[in-house]
């Protein structure tokens, strides 16, 4: 039996996040395959880390800089490495290649954080984007020492490709991996007519859901709300701060309330959801749970990037908000494009997250990647030159903090 290694960020919360969900369909895609799943993390489990050990994976915790992690892989000997996220990688890479030279190792971005920062800088000040932050160059150079990198957004593939110019056999396009919708799925879904109210979802440790939902209260709600004076605004999402619950406002019909313990659960209630997003990366999950749950939504082009089909969404994509308020009135009032909404996001959810269309392939591509592997790394010489250079760097970094902290004790 083979094993394969996650070194996460965090202990997985699919409940909290789509980078909880997508780990987690990781995990499982392995396991469902016959490897040994081992999950490690230094992070500290919350109430709401899901328990992996009930799904036969081994659960390790480990430490930051920390020479017990060397004992502990080379006593493993995993023959994959999966690092969520590019900072596991820089943590933790240079401690896998000297121990286990031989294990494919993978970085796993969830989305690209530099372009998430690179938006994010640009919408604040109001200036063009620009990529080529101080985050990208981390990002790629982890992305480059390792073997293959799971890329989760086309349109974050096409931005590797031709604006860095990045080695495509280094990348790898895998959305998330959802079960396609069933005929009793969609029977069991609420019909249009015991819908009602307007919802909004996201995890507000994440900075682009505190940022939207600014946006809902201060410019869309107002106008929704001159139109349809008796609906309602649901603000779910998890680790909501005290300037969130700030917004609670029950006489303008917009209320927090606080994380969703079953996001598509929840979500199956309401009429639209609506998302007005300016800025981010990556798919987002939302709308994954929301076509899930048979709601249609509004939302931004960046909302909808790399998820819509041929100009194709389960609702309408705007990025004025005056045409915004408007379409989310339409969408809600018309039962008639309230349905076709909900069919265009099963088509999209079939046509870009089928697990069905791209767990095999993959799996496919890892068999031959490790069978080729040093060839594979040959051919990527610039990375070669990065784990001798940076590599060196947090390797000695890392031990310089481990002989500190043994001082401290």
């Amino acid at each position: 039996m083979k094993t394969i290694l996650f070194i996460g960020l965090v202990w997985p919360e699919p409940q909290s996040s789509a980078a909880g969900i997508r780990i987690l369909q990781l995990v499982r895609m392995f396991r469902r395959v016959g490897y040994e799943v081992v999950f490690a993390s230094a992070a500290v489990k919350s109430p709401y880390s899901h328990p992996l050990y009930q799904e036969g994976i081994h659960e390790e915790d480990i430490q930051l800089n920390n020479s017990g992690f060397d004992a502990f892989i080379a006593s493993l000997k995993p023959d994959i490495v999966v690092f969520d996220r590019f900072i596991s990688e820089e943590q933790y890479g240079w401690r896998v290649r000297e121990h286990c030279p031989s294990a494919l190792t993978i970085l796993d971005t969830e989305d690209l954080h530099f372009l998430r920062r690179a938006r994010q800088d640009a919408v604040k000040r109001g200036t063009a984007i620009d990529y080529y932050n101080d985050t990208a160059t981390r990002e790629i150079a982890a992305i480059l020492r390792c073997d293959l990198s799971l890329i989760i957004s086309k349109n974050e593939l096409e931005l590797l490709l031709e604006t860095f110019h990045l080695p495509a056999e280094l990348l790898y396009y895998l959305p998330f991996l959802e079960s396609n919708i069933e005929e009793s799925t969609r029977d069991s879904w609420l019909p249009f007519e015991e819908r009602k109210d307007f919802v909004f979802i996201g995890n507000f440790l994440h900075e682009p859901n505190w940022h939207t939902v600014r946006i809902l209260k201060a410019e869309i709600w107002p106008k929704i709300r001159n139109c349809l004076p008796t609906a309602e605004l649901h603000i779910y999402g998890a680790y909501a701060s005290e300037k969130v619950y700030q917004l609670h406002q029950p006489k303008e019909n917009f209320l927090i309330k606080g994380r969703a313990e079953d996001a598509r659960k929840t979500l199956e209630a309401y009429k639209v959801l609506v998302a007005p997003i300016l800025f981010g990366a990556g798919v987002k999950g939302k709308f994954i749970d929301a076509m899930q749950a048979g709601t249609p939504s509004v939302t931004t082009v960046i909302g909808a990037e790399s998820m819509s089909v041929e100009g194709i969404w389960g609702g309408y994509m705007e990025d004025d908000l005056d045409c915004f308020s408007q379409k989310a009135v339409g969408l809600y009032r018309d039962r008639r494009i309230w349905y076709e909404a909900q069919e265009k996001g099963i088509y999209i959810l079939h046509k870009t997250s089928s697990k069905e269309q791209f767990e095999e392939p993959f799996l496919t591509h890892i068999n031959a990647l490790n069978s080729g592997l040093s060839l594979h790394r040959q051919r990527n010489f610039m990375g070669q030159i990065l784990r001798n250079q940076q590599h060196s760097a947090n390797k000695y970094m890392s031990l310089w903090i481990e002989e500190k902290n043994k001082y401290l004790r």
